[in-house]
């Protein structure tokens, strides 16, 4: 089982960038990824998206989004608070 690494700013968890202060603007970014769409094509000759599938292959990061400090260590945690 993976450790969950929770953050002590306040309120408790709130995970705030040591670098900047940011609490607020987060980037994840993945790694090796393929997305496949599947589509219908209209009457009219457009098209209409009816299903995405997407698979990580590669590493998955947790970026400050105003900096671009390695937040990764908290992303476990950041899964977990994403309702």
């Amino acid at each position: 089982m993976k450790k969950v690494k929770i953050p002590t700013a306040e309120p408790a968890g709130r995970i705030t960038c040591q670098a900047c202060g940011n609490n607020t603007d987060f980037v994840e970014v993945a790694e090796n990824v393929l997305v496949t769409t599947h589509y219908v094509q209209n009457a009219d000759g457009s098209f209409t998206p009816r299903e995405n599938e997407t698979e990580i292959h590669g590493q998955v990061r947790l970026l400050c989004g105003k900096c671009g400090a390695d937040l990764t260590p908290f992303h476990s945690h950041f899964l977990e608070m994403i309702f």
